[in-house]
């Protein structure tokens, strides 16, 4: 054990003298483009680039520079921060098996959550999306919207018991999140977590919510991801891992572990309903309608060579619970907390929502809830300024060329309208910034106006042929990486506020609310605080 230890330390320090060598003393083929000056010899920009107050830096980078940068990262090296419309099209479309998540964040996805769509590249990605992809159908996501809608009414009744009498100051963020949980687990696992009755809790649940902002706390660990392989078999590595005294590391072990844990029995359980037959799944949450259940019947019947085995499609739950829930609940909450401060739109919206109710009878159905304009026009408003996921990162695999929308000086006065790629380039592909470049949207493109969405779009953003699989938007990406469940989480969200929107106001309270960057944007009452929660003040709308 002694000599492991002290050959992958040895590694790991021979890794970082190369590293420093390469990175300070060896010329950079992007030493001529324009960037910002490192922030720190250790850490480059990084620092400033990831903390919970970099909006403005991450403006300033893109005011100041443009749609291509030079940025620094660890020891010097010299990356790319990115969101010229041509060159997103390159990377995630057009030459998108030239570039992948890079050994780092493939090797860390493998380890945390198993070989799912995220921990995969090339033909074996390919595999999976071939078979994910019908599973995520409309034909499905019409089947789910009684369930949706199921436990939408169960989060009103919640509500309602709790602003009975009067106006009551509530974290929305904590009832986004519990809903958001329920919605992902009973869609896609066909299991239901959270009554949203009373208050509840789940260690599953705990570990789901939980699971990002570990890894977030680890992050300084992830260069030794490449070299974790090599350190010998699976049982070898836990039990060093067991070994180490820190906290945040054994907080991650615990968190994986529970998570993998549950999922493993919700998948072998479901696995052996389906083998036994159809009647069981009837009887079940979601009555066999849920993705998991879908993907194992079409996953049975596929040819030998297209079918996935039992630790992929395991990978796989674990992929849509962790992906699913925050991105869903935050996004959910973004939207409450923009209406709160437009109450004129909350308004419009509640009158467009209310009128179809009344046309249906109750809950609109799947059609004409997604067809709704001033609705979608909300949503795609909210996810196209506030993206849940605002950088996207890439490596290329290869030597190749970066084509350029629109040409950039360099610092020795040279145009150039494409850039040399080498094998190993590190880039930071800044969705937000592509969807509220005032290029192409306008000079209010950082402004919240749903109107926008009710009337032509700029020809600018036509004509940019920007490589979104949604609305003009980089805010699911785009290619054969894209959100594979973007259809899913926009009839999560329109189902949510639909019933939500109809019953309540939500105005804003006393309590501040400060949204901090990071993987996935969160708000919270305190400047520093770690503490996710957005509180709003909620009336019923019958008061």
């Amino acid at each position: 054990m002694a000599y492991a230890i002290a050959l992958a330390a040895t590694a790991v320090a021979s890794y970082l003298v190369w590293w420093l060598v390469r990175d300070y003393f060896v010329p950079s083929p992007f030493d001529n483009i324009p960037g910002p000056p490192s922030g720190s010899i250790w850490t480059g920009n990084l620092l400033q680039m990831f903390n919970t107050d970099s909006w403005d830096y991450l403006r300033y980078l893109c005011e100041t520079y443009g749609p291509v940068a030079r940025i620094h990262s660890f020891f010097g090296a010299k990356w790319l921060h990115v969101y010229d419309t041509k060159a997103l099209h390159s990377i995630f479309v057009k030459d998108q098996d030239s570039y992948f998540r890079g050994i780092q964040a493939i090797n860390g996805s493998k380890l945390l959550i198993g070989p799912g769509v995220f921990a995969t590249y090339g033909d074996p990605h390919k595999k999976q999306r071939k078979m994910l992809n019908p599973v995520f159908s409309v034909g499905h996501m019409r089947n789910l919207t009684p369930i949706f809608y199921n436990i939408s009414d169960r989060l009103q009744l919640a509500i309602e018991t709790r602003v009975k009498d009067g106006p009551k100051e509530l974290d929305i963020l904590g009832w986004m999140g519990r809903t958001a949980l329920e919605l992902v687990g009973q869609g896609t696992l066909g299991y239901s977590f959270d009554p949203l009755t009373a208050d509840s809790r789940d260690e599953y649940a705990e570990a789901v919510k939980a699971f990002i902002p570990s890894v977030v706390s680890t992050t300084g660990y992830r260069f030794i991801f490449p070299y974790l392989p090599y350190l010998g078999p699976a049982w070898f590595r836990r039990m060093l891992l067991h070994m180490v005294p820190n906290k945040k590391v054994q907080q991650i072990k615990y968190v994986t572990d529970t998570v993998h844990a549950k999922s493993q029995e919700i998948f072998f359980a479901k696995k052996s309903a389906i083998e036994r037959g159809d009647q069981e799944l009837l009887h079940a949450v979601g009555e066999g309608k849920d993705i998991m259940s879908i993907l194992l019947k079409a996953n049975l019947m596929a040819d030998q060579e297209d079918k996935l085995p039992d630790d992929e499609l395991l990978a796989q739950m674990s992929s849509f619970m962790i992906a699913g829930v925050d991105t869903t609940s935050n996004a959910l909450s973004r939207i409450l907390h923009l209406l709160s401060e437009n109450l004129d739109v909350q308004a419009k919206l509640r009158g467009e929502v209310q009128q179809a109710q009344e046309q249906f009878g109750g809950q609109i159905p799947f059609d004409e809830l997604m067809a709704l304009p001033y609705l979608d026009a909300v949503c795609r408003e909210t996810l196209r300024l506030h993206a849940p996921l605002t950088l996207s990162n890439r490596q290329a695999r290869k030597d190749t060329i970066l084509p350029l929308s629109e040409p950039i000086r360099g610092l020795d006065g040279k145009v150039m309208t494409e850039l040399a790629i080498p094998k190993g380039t590190t880039f930071f592909l800044n969705l937000r910034a592509c969807n509220t470049n005032k290029a192409l949207w306008g000079d209010d493109a950082l402004e919240w106006k749903p109107e926008r969405w009710l009337k032509p779009l700029p020809r600018a953003v036509e004509e940019a042929r920007i490589p979104g699989i949604y609305a003009n938007l980089m805010t699911f990406i785009s290619g054969g990486h894209s959100c594979i469940g973007f259809k899913f989480s926009q009839l999560e969200m329109k189902v949510v506020l639909s019933t939500l929107i109809s019953a309540f106001k939500f105005e804003r309270s006393d309590t501040p609310i400060i949204w901090n960057f990071a993987g996935i944007a969160f708000p919270t009452s305190t400047k520093g605080s770690l503490r996710p929660e957005m509180y709003l003040k909620v009336s019923s709308v019958s008061q």
